[in-house]
């Protein structure tokens, strides 16, 4: 079958993890975003996690794994997006932004330094972000381990 032939770095799930590399570390997600919000970094930090055992047959490790991730909050902020006739806000938007250090103690060239990711979710300005806040962050944390994942050891 030519369609699958590689160079053992194939997978369905789409990363493109070389056989060499066996181990990864998730290290915990610092803080560092001026507004706080106590339960993102242990959810970015525990999804994130789950992502590689779920996704990879990497060996989740506490230090110096063959892959490691380091990451931290570094932006939370709401801004209004949309203004009615009125010049008030219709709909706010939580933007959540992440930056990581991604290691590759296997193959270098592949590491990356400094790497931002954003993701965000609108809500109706009639609503408190406290009212909302926990449904938001579970869908942003969501689509930032997927783009860390897929920036990081997908083949995208």
């Amino acid at each position: 079958m030519p369609l699958l032939h590689s160079c053992g770095i194939y997978s369905f799930t789409g990363t493109s993890i070389a056989p060499e590399v066996k181990t990864v570390t998730v290290n915990y997600f610092e803080y560092l975003a001026p507004k706080v919000n106590p339960s993102l970094s242990n959810m970015l930090t525990e999804q994130m996690q789950e992502k590689f055992i779920k996704l990879t047959k990497l060996e989740l490790v506490d230090i110096d794994g063959d892959l490691e991730i380091i990451g931290a909050v570094t932006g939370y902020d709401v801004k209004a997006t949309a203004i009615t006739a009125n010049e008030q806000a219709a709909q706010n938007r939580l933007t959540v932004t992440v930056k990581i250090e991604f290691i590759n103690r296997k193959f270098p060239e592949e590491s990356l330094e400094n790497k931002s990711f954003s993701a965000y979710q609108d809500f109706d300005a009639t609503q408190s972000l406290d009212a909302v806040e926990a449904t938001l962050c579970e869908d942003i944390v969501e689509q930032l381990c997927e783009d860390i994942f897929n920036g990081t050891v997908a083949n995208w």
